[in-house]
């Protein structure tokens, strides 16, 4: 078998000329023509284009490609929401490509179980050297942000578990407790467990103030 798609002929996992195979995703179209041609032109296997993250999610089903590129922010669902939707159901690899060089951006996919990260200002082989890393079980995350981790890491930002900033970031939404517990599946005294290990560690007394002191320093976004 050569490893194509049996309807519609799109090589997929497997392919016999072992090829990395990539699905593109970004909602503006001079955009992802671009992402697609040049990674088709530099030796991976394009086996299909979304513009919106439902597409991207239905063809990542299917098609099951090694690496997703993919926008962060997407119509009906962003790239971040998307890993969260494939974590534990899917082999293939996000690979975030994002106009947002934001370490709060950045956590929140880690978060998400993301480990590719690409600047749309960098330069297209970037993309290509990522989504080879990808493919081969290594992470990559863009020069830019992983400076900007490692400023944080200078500057003494408080390290949050994910959890902790889940939390935060649901609670930032307006989010009850008991609310929180439910989106996340644990009960409301483990959310209160998590936010005053959280309001400890940002010197914050009260949940307003955690919320603010990690807006402020894009712990979350």
């Amino acid at each position: 078998m050569s490893g194509s798609s049996p309807d519609s002929g799109i090589p997929v996992r497997g392919d016999s000329e072992n090829k990395v195979t990539v699905l593109v995703a970004d909602d503006h179209p001079a955009v992802l023509e671009a992402v697609a041609s040049y990674l088709q032109d530099h030796g991976l296997e394009v086996v299909g284009r979304a513009q919106d993250g439902v597409e991207a999610l239905e063809l990542i089903e299917r098609r099951l490609p090694q690496v997703a590129v993919v926008d962060v922010r997407m119509p009906k669902l962003g790239g971040i929401d998307l890993a969260r939707k494939l974590r534990g159901k899917s082999d293939t690899q996000l690979l975030l490509f994002s106009g947002y060089g934001d370490r709060a951006v950045l956590m929140e996919a880690l978060d998400a179980g993301v480990r590719g990260f690409v600047l749309k200002e960098a330069p297209l082989e970037d993309l290509v050297r990522a989504a080879h890393a990808l493919a081969a079980g290594e992470g990559y995350v863009d020069p830019v942000l992983a400076g900007l981790l490692a400023v944080s890491v200078s500057e003494r930002v408080p390290e949050l578990t994910a959890r902790e900033r889940d939390v935060l970031r649901l609670l930032a939404d307006g989010l009850s407790n008991e609310e929180i517990g439910k989106r996340l599946f644990i009960s409301a005294e483990t959310v209160r467990t998590h936010l005053r290990k959280a309001m400890d560690k940002l010197g914050a007394e009260t949940r307003t103030q955690a919320v603010a002191v990690a807006l402020r320093d894009r712990i979350i976004s």
